[in-house]
């Protein structure tokens, strides 16, 4: 199996399971502390914080792998069923695990749920264009 089969979308997934044992009781104040501030021209400060950067980091992941998507191999499978067991994980551990009950977790379920189901779609409709350009000839 090639490390392309391995979908992104865990890396966060991994990341916040590891600083949650950092944390300590309040996994939610944790991820609500920020990392930097900014002070803005009209004098307002918008905080960055942990959650945001795990978010941003989820973001980053699942555009990768939405291009991922759009090329046709057969390890295209072996990544969306990947992808799946990654997405039935967070959905498990969102219900059932106390320091997952949070808005940056739900996220990072979320974008584990877009890339399981855009890949498949994506992968759809791209495997008929390949079959419809295939055909011509």
């Amino acid at each position: 199996m090639s490390l392309r089969a391995l979908p992104l979308i865990a890396v966060p997934l991994i990341l916040y399971n590891i600083l949650v044992l950092f944390a300590g009781d309040s996994t939610d104040d944790f991820f609500r502390s920020p990392l930097f501030t900014i002070q803005m021209i009209k004098g307002a400060q918008w905080a960055f914080t942990r959650g945001d950067l795990v978010i941003l980091l989820t973001m980053m992941c699942l555009f990768v792998e939405l291009v991922k998507a759009t090329y046709t191999h057969t390890i295209s499978l072996v990544d969306h069923g990947l992808s799946m067991l990654v997405f039935i994980a967070c959905l498990v551990e969102f219900l059932i695990v106390n320091s997952a009950a949070t808005s940056t977790f739900f996220f990072i379920m979320i974008g584990a749920l877009i890339d399981v189901v855009a890949g498949f779609t994506i992968g759809i409709r791209v495997a008929r264009r390949d079959l419809a350009i295939g055909a011509d000839h």
